[in-house]
């Protein structure tokens, strides 16, 4: 395929991606949503967007190859892949939407209960507990999340749809706080906030988390929940599947890596700051996302939340200084956690609550399709 522009440059325009791959603007619009084709605001005009010239040479050399059964099942073991249709989050030209909401604008106003209808089309009134519920006695909100939601998915068959979600979801933050007496009626951040800490400040803060956490696209938890989901799993045995894939260090397990890092380098930077940057060779835990190289637009919400913090600033500054990568979610719910005196875990626990809410939309979502999700293997 002839290729006409200065083949060094790492981005390209629109116009230059249709004809390079031969499709419609569309086409195009759907590559991006899809997360096959990374975006990023143009840096003169923002009514455009560029396009990573690297995605650009995969779709050309996969379209070249064409779309065999082998050529499929070997796609699958790339980043990204295997691909599914979603409407419910969109990443593109650097930021997310939740139904078409922008996530980051959605975050300074709404609560995780709202968040979650709008992604689910489930009421957001408060879902009542069962009779008898008990807070597990695990010390870290996540593992009480994971544990509570283990025994609803081993309880027998009960109410599965949005009701049932409703009150899934109230679960999940019940077992996080680690309170089973809180005030009625009080949503998600509140009771968090207050069972977490004595600063006041901190429910809405833990709100505007909660919301930016609620889904990304079809990351591997969510991709998860739905393989579960499109095997017939229980709501609940499904979220199950999607908690599972989120303990990974790889994954939401990443924001207590980070925690860890950064209590050790958030201090005040020495002149062997470089020399104790290394991590036996490894890339500093909670900074660089694929979908996001000029910065995660969740963290710099949170950042922008804590101007007064310039220990954290400067250690992202130095990090992008170093190495040219930006601080992700974990590196947000980090400093949630480290600056609010939150309990240890509450980061992990803020990522797992609120994307409870992303998962249970797809689920649902995967539930309408009727399908099963049998990706097929190469030989090696």
């Amino acid at each position: 395929m002839k290729n006409d522009h200065d083949p060094n440059q790492c981005v390209v325009t629109a116009p230059e991606v249709c004809h390079a791959l031969w499709i419609s603007r569309d086409t195009l619009y759907a590559y991006v949503s899809r997360g096959l084709l990374r975006s990023a605001a143009h840096p003169s005009d923002g009514r455009k967007s560029l396009y990573d010239r690297r995605d650009v040479q995969v779709l050309a050399e996969r379209k070249q190859r064409g779309r065999s059964r082998r050529a499929v099942a070997e796609s699958t073991f790339n980043w990204g892949e295997p691909v599914l249709t979603s409407k419910i989050t969109r990443i593109a030209d650097g930021m997310f939407y939740y139904r078409g909401v922008n996530a980051v604008e959605l975050s300074r106003t709404a609560s995780l209960e709202e968040a979650f209808a709008l992604l689910t089309g489930a009421p957001s009134k408060l879902g009542k507990l069962p009779a008898g519920f008990a807070v597990p006695s695990q010390a870290l909100p996540f593992n009480r999340v994971l544990s509570t939601m283990a025994s609803e998915a081993t309880a027998g068959p009960t109410s599965d749809g949005r009701p049932r979600a409703a009150q899934l979801l109230r679960l999940g933050v019940v077992s996080a706080a680690g309170v089973v007496n809180a005030e009625p009626g009080l949503p998600a951040h509140e009771l968090l906030g207050r069972a977490w800490s004595n600063n006041p400040q901190a429910p809405d803060l833990i709100r505007r988390a909660l919301v930016l956490s609620a889904d990304h696209e079809l990351n591997a938890s969510a991709y998860t929940a739905r393989v579960a989901a499109s095997a017939g799993a229980s709501l609940p045995a499904a979220l199950l599947a999607g908690m599972a894939a989120l303990s990974g260090n790889k994954h939401g397990g990443l924001t207590s890596d980070c925690r860890d890092w950064t209590e050790r380098m958030a201090g005040e930077l020495s002149a062997e700051w470089r020399a104790q940057y290394a991590l036996d060779g490894k890339a500093a835990p909670g900074f660089g996302h694929p979908l996001y190289p000029n910065g995660d637009p969740r963290t710099e919400e949170i950042l922008s939340l804590f101007l007064e913090s310039p220990k954290w600033h400067g250690l992202a500054a130095q990090v992008l200084s170093e190495t040219g990568v930006h601080p992700t979610l974990d590196f947000g719910l980090a400093l949630l956690e480290r600056e609010l005196g939150l309990p240890e875990g509450a980061g992990m626990g803020i990522f797992a609550v609120g994307r409870i809410a992303g998962w249970i939309a797809h689920i649902f979502e995967q539930r309408l399709t009727g399908q099963l999700i049998r990706p097929r293997a190469a030989e090696g």
